[in-house]
């Protein structure tokens, strides 16, 4: 049988799977994401009720009448493609006119009266061999040989109405194609699991690919860090689009600002929502708060069916561009394979762990095709563990640190005392507010332990770690109940004692 896996056709067994078709395409997929099946396109126009004419002069949207006579719906279904390349035939006063093709309809010679913007099936001639399509641009009267059925009258123009005006009949019809909204798809699709049989004719969707701006190099980045395991979470649903949360609270400067066409991916720039990932189902004006991040180019049907709690597999073109945390010999290992240019600056050594790159964001360094690593001597960085038992001071943590949207972040020394076996790092104090008890030590602090000062002591925010065990007061130097753990050092704290007040420390995320 023939299926299409995300818009490539495949031949498979009959009797196969949704698994199957995966594996023989090689397709994108991350288990336990949402999946499409579509029976296929003609399921899909069963459920479409818009048309789009691409003409000359512009275009020209109608859509189909709610109680439209059978014989009139089919026999548009059936040939609206025939269209396509021709010439409009004539214009008048009243009525544009297109065709003419051959249907099997049985013509009338009855007056009939039109409204404006009526989309009319006109038998020329009282023959059905000159069939024409007539678009209606003011009330009147005419004898069309239109069918006795509801007049021949079959859809309404919604859109485009002044290209209609202007047409002449040196004008012609570039082509005419049905208008898939996100309701054609969802009654013709279904979520499934892997393990779902497959029908000849059937479209499988596995993943949605998105086409970052070069005009929102910040703002793509930030997608970037929220889709780096390859998927999205959906924490929102509505008709007009969905939206992922996981960076909320995390802003970015506004950059390009544009229409948000179905499609779109945008970044909450400002208010309410700071942070978030919206991908549009439908249109929607442009607004200064969202700036652009890029387009969806294929998939956009799983962005249709989603529903809240789903998760999506995600795809880029290009893919992100970090050398963060790498050492300066993969780094250039991976920037060859991208074809991109290494500068290497601080230690050049090949075993040195980079922190920063110049330009910092992919879009940029696309563009440049050129970026400078810059590199730190491995005892340079602490290796830390973060815990999912204290999620608003790990958030904490991770932002003041940069290790929300980078796999490197930094912290500044505040205290360090040789023979105290305890180093303190600066908070943040407009970040801190609100860093309720959580996560509590119980019994001992571990040497390596993370912990942060919560709301309900004086130096709220303040990080702290001990270089060996103490069952009475935390990291920070607090009681257990005002100290909330975040996590541990995994790797680096026998070098972090040689760290002063005032230096700089890097962390980065590894489990070894």
């Amino acid at each position: 049988m023939l299926v299409k896996v995300n818009g490539e056709e495949i031949e498979l067994p009959d009797g196969s799977t949704i698994k199957d078709a995966v594996n023989a395409s090689g397709a994108p997929y991350k288990e336990g994401c949402v999946l499409g099946v579509i029976k296929g396109q003609e399921e899909i126009e069963r459920h479409v009720n818009k048309y789009r004419f691409n003409t000359t002069r512009g275009s020209i949207i109608i859509e189909l009448l709610k109680d439209c006579p059978d014989i009139l719906l089919d026999t548009w279904k059936h040939h609206y493609s025939e269209l396509e390349k021709l010439r409009i035939r004539w214009t008048t006063s009243n009525e544009v006119a297109i065709g003419p093709i051959t249907t099997d309809l049985t013509p009338s010679r009855e007056e009939y009266k039109y409204q404006n913007w009526d989309v009319i099936l006109s038998l020329s001639g009282f023959t059905a061999e000159a069939t024409h399509i007539i678009f209606s641009k003011e009330k009147h009267k005419g004898v069309y040989g239109a069918p006795k059925e509801n007049r021949g009258v079959f859809a309404r123009v919604v859109g485009g109405k002044r290209t209609i005006m202007n047409l002449t009949d040196e004008d012609y019809i570039k082509s005419v194609t049905p208008v898939v909204e996100r309701k054609s798809i969802v009654q013709s699709a279904a979520i499934t699991k892997l393990e779902t049989k497959i029908t000849n004719g059937n479209e499988i969707f596995t993943y949605v690919l998105i086409e970052p701006t070069k005009k929102s190099p910040s703002s793509v980045e930030h997608f970037f860090a929220l889709s780096e395991k390859g998927e999205l979470h959906v924490d929102y649903e509505s008709d007009s689009f969905i939206g992922f949360y996981g960076l909320q609270g995390l802003g970015k400067d506004a950059e390009y600002i544009d229409q948000r066409k179905r499609g779109t991916v945008t970044l909450r720039n400002k208010g309410k929502g700071i942070g978030r990932i919206y991908a549009y189902r439908e249109d929607r004006v442009s607004t200064p708060n969202h700036t652009i991040v890029g387009k969806i180019t294929k998939g956009i049907q799983l962005i249709d069916i989603a529903n809240k709690d789903d998760k999506i597999t995600i795809e880029t073109v290009p893919k992100r561009v970090t050398t963060l945390s790498m050492t300066q010999k993969e780094a250039k290992e991976f920037l060859d394979s991208r074809g991109i240019e290494q500068i290497r600056e601080g230690s050049d050594d090949d075993d040195a762990v980079i922190v920063e790159q110049q330009p910092q964001f992919t879009m940029e360094i696309i563009e440049k095709n050129q970026v400078r690593t810059v590199g730190v001597p491995e005892d340079k960085i602490v290796y830390i563990d973060i815990t999912d038992k204290a999620p608003k001071s790990s958030w904490y943590f991770q932002k003041i640190t940069g290790l929300l949207d980078s796999p490197v972040g930094s912290l500044d020394v505040m205290f360090a005392f040789p023979g105290m076996k305890v180093m303190m790092f600066k908070g943040n104090p407009m970040e801190s507010k609100g860093l309720i008890p959580e996560n509590p030590p119980k019994g001992c602090v571990k040497a390596g332990e993370i912990g942060i000062t919560n709301m309900s002591r004086r130096q709220i925010g303040v990080v702290g770690v001990r270089f060996e065990d103490n069952d009475e007061f935390g990291p920070t130097g607090e009681p257990f109940l005002g100290t909330n753990i975040i996590g541990k050092i995994v790797k680096g704290i026998e070098n972090l004692e040689k760290f002063k007040e005032g230096d700089t420390v890097y962390v980065a995320r590894r489990k070894l």
